[in-house]
């Protein structure tokens, strides 16, 4: 169990994070928000890589400053920033990382060969992290993390520089993962956790503007999602009433269009439009483009 409780942080006279409050099971949870919106400052807080200047964060109950060699042994992290040893090899970046994390030695060749497996770099290892690729940096930042099958597994921004197939790679990876593992993965891309998250948090602000699962939070937007086709000409006048999730032109001049408004506002338009379902991707808008 990891509990976030009433965690404030300010950066001079800017505050970063307002009251945040949480509890953490086994699962992987959906950190969703805006450029700046404190997702990363939280995620460093939790990996006590930051101070907060107010509150706690607590591992099975215990503050993590009370315990931090165990709590810091289960932990696994990705960070945002790609800050990496260039002229180091796959494979000893990854046995540097291990001895880091105080693994017995008899564990680190297993492990590294089982990591370097899941992220699809076991040609690389003895390649310098200088020439690899971005997504290939990405991978092996990714690979340290899970050395020592950690208990609570961090992911500020992870998919950055993945192509599609490694996307899905990771995902179905992270979702084996959480019957066991606390899984907090941050990120603005909806696709990253709507099939994969129990639990999704919307940060805006510094504040957990709604939290639920998918199910929850689309059900609260119900009745104001619509879809409709309307002429070229009337696309303008539609966007100062709604906000657009998705647009798709056809032919003879028209297009379908889905977009999120109150109804009251949406009735006074002069063109027919029928109710649809939500998704996660327009619960995101709805909170942080209309609010």
């Amino acid at each position: 169990m990891l509990e976030i409780k009433k965690v404030y942080k300010n950066y001079g006279k800017k505050r970063a994070l307002t009251n945040v409050s949480y509890q953490f099971g086994t699962g992987v949870y959906g950190l969703l928000g805006p450029n700046g919106a404190g997702k990363s400052t939280l995620l460093q807080i939790i990996t006590d890589n930051l101070k907060m200047d107010v509150g706690q964060v607590l591992y099975n109950g215990t503050d993590i400053h009370k315990n931090q060699k165990q709590y810091k042994s289960a932990l696994g992290y990705v960070p945002q920033i790609q800050d990496m040893y260039e002229n180091f090899t796959a494979f000893e970046f990854l046995e540097y990382m291990a001895a880091l994390k105080g693994m017995p030695k008899a564990q680190v060749l297993p492990e590294i060969k089982r990591v370097l497996k899941i992220v699809g770099l076991t040609k690389n290892a003895m390649q310098k992290l200088g020439t690899f690729s971005g997504g290939m940096k990405q991978r092996a930042l990714i690979s340290q993390a899970l050395l020592g099958s950690p208990q609570v597994l961090i992911l500020d921004e992870p998919t950055a520089g993945l192509d599609p197939k490694e996307r899905i790679k990771l995902r179905n990876h992270i979702s084996r993962l959480a019957e066991t593992t606390t899984v907090i993965l941050a990120t603005h891309v909806v696709s990253d956790v709507e099939s994969i998250a129990k639990d999704i948090l919307l940060l805006g602000d510094g504040r957990i503007r709604q939290h639920g699962s998918v199910e929850e939070l689309c059900s609260g937007l119900a009745g104001k999602v619509f879809e409709g086709r309307i002429s070229a000409d009337d696309l303008a006048r539609l966007e100062q009433t709604a906000v657009l999730s998705n647009i798709q032109e056809l032919s003879g001049g028209r297009i379908e269009v889905r977009c999120i408004a109150e109804p009251e506002k949406m009735q006074a338009l002069p063109f027919p439009f029928q109710t649809a379902a939500p998704n996660l991707q327009e619960v995101y808008l709805y909170t942080f483009a209309m609010h």
